[in-house]
């Protein structure tokens, strides 16, 4: 499978043979869902409290007799019926977390760097700026206006790039990330990815070739 490689002016310059099994797949939209719903409920804190009726100051005694008054009946202050008592079946600290397993997080992602590619989404560039050693945060901009990119775009470097990072977090709408930190929410949040060419050979390193394992059942012919 080839991808086509652009300049920072958005001009296609050549192509790249790129692992198909990672960016030719066929997307899997259940599995991308459930690692996307799985990612998000992982990242809360699951620190929201109500205090109920036995954990509010106040009074247990009820506040008048059952019958006899032509109203409603009332219990105590700390009754969920009245303000300031406790709260019925409010929320209590508690673990989000969504176990997934470890092939479905890696086919996930894959299923999305292939949605990306094969709906023009995916951008691969040599280097986003001339100076990749210290980019700046207008070059930054320059480059990605120049891609045509308009909508919110993930930035992927082939390793750590704290210049990037740095460059590119005060532009709207844009995140940079290492190849070694894609995850499925911001890839699918994203409408744009540009990833230069290190970041390819990294992604193809991480989630292709020898890292792929055979489908259960999967017996090699001798």
């Amino acid at each position: 499978m080839n991808l086509p490689v652009v300049d920072r002016r958005g001009h296609r310059s050549r192509e790249i043979e790129v692992d198909g099994d990672v960016f030719g797949i066929e997307p899997n939209r259940a599995v991308m869902h459930q690692a996307y719903v799985a990612q998000r409920a992982n990242a809360r804190a699951g620190t929201h409290a109500t205090k109920s009726r036995g954990e509010v100051r106040g009074s247990t005694a009820k506040l008048r007799r059952q019958k006899g008054h032509g109203t409603a009946r009332k219990g105590a202050n700390r009754s969920a019926i009245r303000i300031g008592g406790g709260i019925a079946f409010g929320p209590k600290p508690r673990s989000h977390a969504k176990s997934l397993p470890k092939r479905m997080r890696r086919l996930a992602i894959r299923s999305a760097l292939s949605s990306h590619a094969a709906g023009g989404g995916l951008l691969v560039v040599p280097a986003l700026t001339a100076d990749a050693d210290a980019p700046k945060t207008r070059e930054v901009a320059d480059a990605l206006n120049g891609l045509g990119v308009e909508r919110r775009a993930l930035v992927v470097s082939g390793g750590h790039d704290p210049a990037l990072a740095r460059a590119a977090r005060n532009i709207a709408n844009v995140r940079a990330l290492p190849a070694a930190q894609l995850n499925v929410v911001d890839l699918v949040d994203a409408h744009h990815v540009v990833m230069t060419e290190d970041a390819v050979r990294r992604v193809e390193a991480l989630w292709g070739g020898d890292a792929l394992r055979p489908a259960r059942g999967w017996r090699e012919a001798v």
